[in-house]
């Protein structure tokens, strides 16, 4: 469903292969996207039932890029 969302650029879940209990997701919104999303029904829906499979707090680093709506390249490992 989030990904569906207008504004939403990416939404992404990894999984560490050194402890397969540890996620990562990795989420970008373009303008009031990350608004949106916080309020929709889906979202307060996950915030009920996902607590009871976490083992701790997650931990965030949110920011927000003026002017980048995709990924930049990677300038060190340039391929032409």
């Amino acid at each position: 469903a989030t990904r569906a969302e207008p504004g939403n650029l990416w939404f992404d879940w990894s999984r560490n292969v050194d402890d397969p209990a540890e996620f990562v997701l990795v989420e970008a919104f373009h303008d009031d996207g990350a608004a949106a999303h916080v309020n929709s029904e889906h979202f307060k829906r996950a915030i009920q039932t996902i607590p009871q499979a976490l083992a701790e707090t997650p931990h965030i680093i949110n920011t927000s890029i003026e002017g980048a709506t995709d990924w930049s390249r990677m300038s060190e490992l340039t391929v032409d």
